[in-house]
C-alpha cells in the first residue's frame, strides 16, 4: 500500500494505492527460470488459504509444475509493505507456512532433487532445512545454487555444500565480514569459506564471476529505464540457472541473466515483469551481446 507519508504509531492515514502481487525468492526465481524455458519443479509449502492457492494457481499458469508444493494448514507466508511518496516503506513479514518446511520435507523430495540439473534455495524457510538440502545435493551430485537472502548466520557447512553462492552487494559484505572491501576481496573470503564458485550481484555495475582457479568473469551492465527493481535479483537467479542447464558457457550464462534481470526492471511487478527467452534473445542480439 502507498501513502503520501508512513502513519506514525496510533495514527491512522489515507492510502493512495494498493496492489497485491505474487511473490517469495522461491516462487520468483522458479518463474523467471520457466519463462526462459527451463522445466521447472517448485518444491515448498503454501498455506491453506486464499493466498496458497493463488500463488500455485498464478505459478502454474507461467510453467512452473507445481506437483511438490505442500498444503499446510494456516497462513501463506506474505509481506505487508507500505511506502511514502519519498520511497520510505516499512515491511511486516509472516513466515507462515515456508516456516514448517522442515529437514524431514526436504528428505522426502530426494526423488526430485536427484532428478535435478541444478537446485535452486534461498533463505526464506529455515536454515537448518537449507542445510539437508545442501547434504542431500551433495550425496546426489547436483549442484545446488544459493541466494543467501534475507542475510542470516550460516553453519560453515553450508558454504562448502553451494556450488554457486550468488549474493547481492549487501548480503556479501554481511558473510564476508565488514573487513572486507572491494568485489575480489569479498569473494576471496566467500570462496575460503568454501563456496566452489561465487556471483556477486551488483546491481547497476553489473555482476562478477568467481572461482578459486579460473579467472573472473566480469558481466557488464545493461543500461535501461528502471521502473521498478523489485526482482532484479530474483529474475537473474531464474535466468543463470535456466541458462546452465540449458548448456551455455558461464559467460554466456552470465549476460543471459543480465539482460533478463535488466529487462524485469523496465515495467511494474514481480513475477510479472520477467521476459520470456524471445525478449531475451532479441534484446542481446540489439545490443550485440
Amino acid at each position: 500500500m502507498t501513502a503520501d507519508r508512513l502513519p506514525q504509531r496510533g495514527e491512522t492515514i489515507p492510502g493512495t494505492s494498493f496492489q497485491t502481487y505474487q511473490g517469495g525468492k522461491g516462487a520468483n526465481q522458479a518463474v523467471a527460470a520457466a519463462m526462459l524455458g527451463a522445466t521447472v519443479m517448485m518444491v515448498g509449502k503454501v498455506g491453506s488459504d486464499a493466498f496458497g492457492a493463488e500463488s500455485i494457481r498464478q505459478l502454474q499458469s507461467r510453467g512452473v509444475d507445481c506437483t511438490h508444493v505442500a498444503t499446510e494448514k494456516g497462513d501463506s507466508g506474505l509481506a505487508v509493505i507500505t511506502v511514502g511518496a519519498a520511497g520510505e516503506n516499512t515491511i511486516l513479514v509472516l513466515p507462515g507456512a515456508n516456516a514448517a518446511v522442515s529437514p524431514e520435507f526436504v528428505e522426502s523430495k530426494r526423488a526430485v532433487i536427484r532428478s535435478a540439473g541444478i537446485v535452486l534455495a534461498q533463505l526464506e524457510i529455515p536454515v537448518e532445512s537449507v542445510l539437508r538440502l545442501g547434504q542431500v545435493c551433495a550425496e546426489e551430485g547436483v549442484p545446488l545454487m544459493l541466494d543467501p537472502a534475507p542475510a542470516r548466520e550460516l553453519p560453515q557447512e553450508l558454504f562448502a555444500l553451494c556450488r554457486w553462492l550468488t549474493p547481492n552487494e549487501t548480503e556479501a559484505m554481511f558473510y564476508a565480514g565488514e573487513m572486507q572491501s572491494g568485489s575480489a576481496e569479498i569473494a576471496g573470503a566467500l570462496l575460503k569459506k568454501g563456496a566452489q564458485g561465487v556471483v556477486l550481484k551488483l546491481g547497476e555495475k553489473g555482476a562478477a564471476i568467481y572461482q578459486a582457479d579460473a579467472d573472473v568473469i566480469a558481466i557488464d551492465p545493461m543500461r535501461v529505464s528502471a521502473v521498478d527493481t523489485t526482482a532484479a535479483g530474483d529474475t537473474f537467479n531464474g535466468a543463470l540457472a535456466a541458462a546452465l542447464t540449458a548448456g551455455n558457457g558461464l559467460a554466456a550464462s552470465g549476460r543471459i541473466a543480465s539482460a533478463a534481470a535488466a529487462l524485469s526492471v523496465t515495467r511494474m511487478g514481480a513475477q510479472a515483469s520477467m521476459p520470456g527467452a524471445a525478449e531475451v534473445s532479441r534484446f542481446l542480439k540489439e545490443r550485440n551481446v
